[in-house]
């Protein structure tokens, strides 16, 4: 029994895609992490940063929280700001889903809503759109004096999955995974979880995850930061992202994501996001290619409840 949700963070099950993965040289398994209290892999990093900013004593009782958010660092700051008893507000592109805005507010916080830019279309979150963002959470952080997570900085964000995620893949593989891949949003997974591992095996080999219209960080002319896999692929490089860790990157398009989400549903029992689509996606290309009897990890993001107003599972 523990004290509070704040205890329930992590530990979150490895399922092997069997069904998936039948007939392919090597095995693919994914990381659950809709166990966690708010329902997302960000569960980690925002409690991770606000115990850091509290250590810190940069960030003290009764003060707000302010974050920019695509949806899920945003539930994740809220449930916890709702157990620690702090104001939080978060920021979102009107191009994210409602169910995200509503699940933030579920927990006590405030969400402020941008409009997109011109042209910006309904379930897809462009650059254009997050620099927008951007200006109103700066806005705001001035106002309330607030403390601001900061998720694509903030380097306690890749201190959660290295002491959290990448440690539990070791042990729940036994040491016997050979690649991860995770979807490139804040970076903090990937990078977190890389690092932990290639202190056990420097032989294990970490990829991004990118949509195929927004190569960025593979070095490719960026053609669209428009796309339906909400949460990253926003053609930028995160403040905390460290390419030493990173073996490379594969492209995934929404049409690949919505199919990898659908069929991860469908024939595995597990009911992922976009973004857990393009991993599922991105992993089994690379099963395809990879040396028979390899283990590939990735990440089930979030849960699909939060994307029933798309047409991800139509």
């Amino acid at each position: 029994m523990f004290d509070s949700a704040l205890d329930a963070v992590g530990n979150t099950p490895l399922v092997l895609l069997k069904r998936l993965s039948t007939g392919l040289p090597a095995r693919v398994a994914i990381k659950l992490e809709y166990f966690s209290p708010g329902g997302s892999i960000k569960d980690r990093p925002a409690l991770a940063t606000l115990e850091a900013a509290e250590s810190a004593g940069l960030l003290r009782p009764g003060q707000y929280v302010v974050e920019k958010t695509s949806g899920n660092m945003g539930g994740g700051l809220a449930w916890a700001c709702a157990v620690k008893g702090l104001k939080f507000i978060a920021v979102l592109s009107a191009g994210n889903t409602p169910e995200r805005s509503q699940m933030i507010r579920a927990f006590g916080a405030q969400v402020v809503v941008v409009p997109q830019a011109r042209g910006g279309k309904l379930g897809e979150v462009s650059r254009e759109d997050l620099e927008l963002v951007e200006i109103r959470t700066c806005e705001l952080v001035k106002r309330y004096k607030a403390f601001r997570p900061d998720q694509f900085n903030n380097p306690a964000s890749v201190s959660a999955h290295q002491s959290g995620t990448g440690q539990e893949i070791w042990r729940q593989t036994k040491g016997k995974v050979t690649h991860f891949v995770s979807f490139v949003g804040s970076s903090g997974t990937l990078i977190g979880t890389a690092t932990a591992l290639k202190a056990h095996n420097p032989k294990i080999q970490c990829f991004a995850a990118e949509p195929q219209s927004a190569q960025f960080l593979a070095g490719k002319r960026v053609q669209n930061t428009s796309h339906p896999i909400q949460g990253g692929g926003y053609a930028l490089r995160p403040g905390i992202y460290d390419e030493r860790v990173v073996n490379g990157s594969l492209p995934v398009s929404g049409r690949e994501a919505i199919a990898g989400a659908r069929e991860l549903a469908c024939r595995e029992g597990i009911m992922g996001g976009y973004s857990s689509g393009a991993n599922v996606a991105a992993a089994l290309k690379l099963a395809r290619k990879a040396k028979r009897g390899s283990l590939i990890v990735t990440v089930c993001c979030d849960t699909g409840l939060k994307y029933l107003s798309t047409g991800l599972y139509e």
